[in-house]
């Protein structure tokens, strides 16, 4: 008698995490946003502004000595209970949780930053979120970029498209992947195939650790203000109003503190120091 080969089976996909209506009710009001009656682009395009105006763009727990755990009810915890804030692969995850909540379909994708020289980083380097309507609309949602644009991106598109962060497009590649440009320059390349929470795993460990990288070479805290853009690269504040840029250094442990309360909310009772070589920690 001869036996059959086992069937080959595909790896079990993870269930996207789902957010209950208090923990979607809590992120609302982090926000200062209201639940919207249908999961419509008029509806993300007002969550994608007030996110970028009240969660910081920051990599605080890097030098703070905190680990970076990708998993959504952790960063829930973060952004929402914490009130802090994150770098790409955090408040993008937090903000695709917020979003499935209220009925979009959203996906994660993986990004490569273009560097100055105009080659782009590592895989996973950045995460980006494919947002789908109820109408069916799909939307680049990205509110992980730091000076980027104010407003989803129509995804389909590949015209130019105005925003308050400039003019921005996406462009196809000869291999299939997508640019994203502003005001003509490269941003960031897009591979349009759907990823999962945890394959960005590695690119969010080098981001943590390497000296190739420069987020464990300084400090940032950064969001979107009605009238610009404030930014703390302690101990230096820069704030810019429309054209106009003023940048003062701050006197003293109390003056930084004092500015991420004032200007960010976070309540930090030890400040982040950047710190030289490798971090030791498990990347979880």
């Amino acid at each position: 008698m001869t036996t059959s080969e086992p069937a080959t089976k595909e790896p079990v996909r993870a269930e996207p995490f789902a957010a209950d209506a208090t923990t979607v009710e809590a992120y609302l009001r982090r926000i200062g946003a209201r639940r919207p009656e249908r999961a419509d682009v008029a509806a993300l395009r007002e969550l994608h502004l007030l996110h970028l105006r009240t969660v910081p763009f920051e990599n605080l727990s890097i030098h703070l000595g905190e680990p970076v755990v990708l998993e959504e009810k952790a960063l829930l915890d973060k952004v929402v209970g914490a009130r802090r804030g994150g770098f790409c692969y955090e408040v993008n995850t937090a903000f695709a949780v917020l979003l499935r909540g209220l009925g979009y379909e959203v996906a994660l994708l993986q990004g490569r930053v273009i560097g100055p020289n105009g080659k782009p980083g590592i895989p996973y380097d950045h995460m980006a979120l494919l947002v789908e309507t109820a109408e069916g609309e799909r939307w680049l949602a990205d509110v992980g970029f730091g000076d980027h644009s104010h407003f989803p991106l129509a995804f389909d598109a590949r015209d130019d498209q105005e925003d308050p962060g400039g003019v921005f497009r996406i462009a196809e590649t000869a291999d299939g992947d997508l640019d994203v440009l502003r005001d003509g320059k490269p941003q960031y390349r897009l591979e349009p195939r759907p990823r999962e929470l945890a394959d960005f795993t590695a690119g969010a460990w080098y981001h943590q650790t390497s000296p190739d990288s420069h987020f464990p070479r300084s400090l940032i805290c950064s969001r979107l203000t009605e009238e610009g853009r404030i930014t703390l690269s302690a101990p230096k504040l820069i704030t810019r109003v429309r054209d106009e840029r003023e940048e003062r250094v701050l006197d003293g442990d109390d003056e930084v503190r004092n500015a991420y309360r004032e200007f960010f909310g976070i309540e930090l009772d030890v400040l982040p120091a950047v710190r030289s070589g490798i971090l030791n920690s498990d990347p979880g």
